[in-house]
C-alpha cells in the first residue's frame, strides 16, 4: 500500500523526509492550499503529482513540464475528450515567447481522474476512462474539489467493476485507523494503489502535521 500526502504548501520539504510515495500540489487557484511558491527539491522516489481543476490543457501542460510532473489528478469536470487531448496533447503555444512543444510526450506522465462520492456511486460512468486514466481515485463528494475532511462509506467499492488501481480519498484520518485496517481485509480493496490523505493532518490548510503523518505512516503504510 502507498501514501500519497496531498495539499502540499508550507512544509513539503519537511513532509518530504517522511518518504510517502506521492506528494500532492494543488493548482487550483480557488483552493485555500494553492500552490504558487518554488517547487521543493524532493528525494528521488518521491513522485510530484499536480491537482487541476477544469484548467486549460496548456496551462496544465505548462506546469506540468516546468515541474517536471510524475503524474496529473484531475479533480474537476474533465470529460473523456478532453484527457485524450492532453495525452496527444501536440504543438500547444505554451508561452509568451509562442514557444511551441510539438510532440509532447504525456506517456511518462500519468494521469488520475477524480470520482466525488457521497451516498450511491454509478460505477458504469468509469468505463469510458479506462483507456486514458493510469488511475482512478475516489474521494468525498463535498461543496469543494476536495479537503472537505469526512469519509464516503467505503462499503460502495464492493461493487468496483475495474481492474483499475485506484486511491482512496476523502477525510481519511488518524480516526480511520481500524476502518482502514478492515478495509484493506476486504475483497474491494484489491486494486486500492494508495491512501490520499490532506485535511486531517493539518494544522491549518496547506500546513502539514509531521507528528501526525509519522504515526499514520508507521502504522498502516509500513507495516503492512
Amino acid at each position: 500500500m502507498k501514501l500519497k500526502v496531498c495539499g502540499m504548501k508550507y512544509n513539503p520539504e519537511t513532509v518530504a523526509k517522511l518518504q510517502p510515495d506521492y506528494l500532492g500540489f494543488i493548482f487550483w487557484e480557488s483552493s485555500s492550499r494553492y500552490f504558487d511558491k518554488e517547487f521543493p527539491s524532493l528525494a528521488s522516489g518521491i513522485k510530484k503529482v499536480g491537482v487541476f481543476v477544469d484548467e486549460k490543457i496548456e496551462e496544465v501542460i505548462r506546469l506540468t513540464l516546468k515541474h517536471k510532473l510524475d503524474a496529473v489528478q484531475f479533480h474537476g469536470n474533465e470529460s473523456i475528450d478532453y484527457l485524450k487531448k492532453f495525452k496527444k496533447a501536440e504543438a500547444f503555444k505554451l508561452n509568451e515567447a509562442d514557444i511551441l512543444v510539438k510532440s509532447w510526450e504525456c506517456k511518462i506522465t500519468k494521469i488520475i481522474k477524480v470520482f466525488s462520492i457521497k451516498n450511491e456511486f454509478d460505477f458504469s460512468v468509469l468505463q469510458p476512462f479506462e483507456e486514458v486514466c493510469d488511475y482512478f481515485l475516489f474521494d468525498t463528494k463535498g461543496k469543494l474539489p476536495g479537503g472537505n475532511g469526512y469519509t464516503f462509506d467505503w462499503s460502495i467499492l464492493e461493487n468496483y467493476p475495474s481492474t483499475k488501481p485506484y486511491f482512496l480519498s476523502g477525510g481519511i484520518g488518524l480516526n480511520n485507523l481500524r476502518q482502514i485496517e478492515e478495509f484493506l481485509k476486504k475483497p474491494e480493496s484489491k486494486y486500492c494503489h494508495a491512501i490520499d490523505v490532506n485535511s486531517r493532518f493539518e494544522d491549518e490548510p496547506g500546513l502539514k502535521n509531521i507528528d501526525d503523518l509519522k504515526k499514520f505512516k508507521k502504522i498502516v503504510i509500513d507495516n503492512q
